[in-house]
């Protein structure tokens, strides 16, 4: 497949409708219920209202990409486990056993594992084979991640797998990932995003004791010596510092906004991505509603610099877009009040007055 230009992607994302958001936020306060009763929901379904271009919401179809990838900084020892854990839950989520896959069922969600550049494998049954480079990433701690080129490849496999995924209907996206590494990834890459020092921003991933998190700090700050990217250039941060998956991941963001659909973000890794589709293109931030409040310590001032609040509070840090899913029932059910929910004037009742004034000469 020609490869797309980035140019001509970029400039194919509109920006939110804002007409549209603002009949959204009409179309709440004439509901029978207290003005912003539903607090943060209410604000999601506005923020869905700008990204699809119409008030008259739609969330029912669901779909979760699961990007997997390999990274070679796991040669440094900052994990606990080895890629074959990768390998392992690519597979379960083939066979629809993973965790992420038994929360969907009960979401109402279709789940796509996506080999966005795993280690070599045999063929895996349900898995996705979009692989970038059979083998995942070089060491960050020794040199770049991936080539440009890569790089260019991986974003835009993740801008086809939404897209592919919007054709077969869907209507509400989110994006998860699996690649034993990628919290280092991830707090490289936001390190030199945010200009923070790895003391600061390095978590302890799946479980790291107190050494393997010195150790783990030390590489990401060796990386980012090694490899010195440049924060103006998201493309560049990518390739020295990043991961196969946090590419496919930002590629999936844009696709998402350039087709006005919605993206539920997940936790540290999914908003690392998040921040660079949207230091590549501002617009592609209508399209992302945040989740939850990531464990690691990166992962709040992501969502800071993406100006995202998050609903949950879970200290969740299972990863493969599992936090994502967790907001999908929230968002079922505000839907329905938007949708269904009588209004005022069906109720026969006057309705809340946004100054906060009495209705009919009495307080309710």
């Amino acid at each position: 497949m020609k490869p797309m230009n980035m140019s001509r992607l970029i400039a194919s994302i509109a920006p939110a409708d804002l007409n549209a958001m603002e009949q959204a936020r009409r179309h709440w306060d004439g509901i029978a219920k207290p003005i912003g009763g539903l607090g943060r929901l209410e604000e999601l379904l506005v923020a869905v209202a700008g990204a699809q271009g119409t008030p008259i919401v739609r969330l029912e179809r669901k779909a979760v990409a699961v990007f997997c990838a390999d990274n070679g900084v796991v040669e440094e020892g900052v994990t606990q486990t080895g890629q074959e854990v990768t390998l392992a839950v690519a597979r379960a989520m083939g066979a629809g056993e993973s965790s992420v896959c038994r929360m969907a069922q009960v979401a109402g969600a279709t789940v796509t594992p996506v080999d966005v550049g795993m280690a070599a494998h045999p063929p895996i049954p349900g898995l996705l084979e979009r692989s970038v480079c059979p083998g995942g990433t070089g060491n960050i701690a020794r040199g770049p991640a991936m080539t440009r080129e890569q790089c260019t490849a991986a974003l835009f496999t993740g801008v086809r797998v939404a897209e592919e995924l919007i054709v077969k209907g869907a209507q509400v996206l989110a994006a998860g990932e699996m690649g034993i590494g990628n919290t280092t990834t991830a707090a490289a890459v936001t390190c030199a995003l945010l200009n923070r020092d790895p003391e600061e921003l390095v978590g302890r991933g799946a479980g790291l004791s107190d050494r393997g998190l010195e150790k783990k700090r030390e590489t990401v700050a060796l990386a980012l010596s090694v490899n010195r990217p440049n924060a103006a250039d998201p493309i560049d941060v990518l390739c020295k510092v990043g991961g196969f998956d946090i590419a496919a991941m930002t590629g999936f963001y844009l696709g998402a906004a350039r087709n006005n659909v919605p993206v539920i973000l997940d936790g540290a890794i999914s908003c690392a991505a998040a921040l660079l589709a949207a230091r590549l293109s501002s617009r592609a931030k209508k399209a992302m509603l945040p989740s939850h409040l990531p464990s690691e310590p990166c992962g709040p001032l992501l969502l800071e610099a993406l100006g995202l609040d998050p609903i949950l509070h879970g200290d969740f840090r299972l990863g493969e877009g599992t936090g994502a899913v967790a907001l999908m029932p929230l968002l079922d059910m505000a839907s329905a009040i938007y949708h269904s929910m009588a209004s005022f004037d069906g109720l026969g009742i006057e309705a809340y007055r946004p100054d906060g004034s009495p209705v009919g000469g009495m307080n309710h």
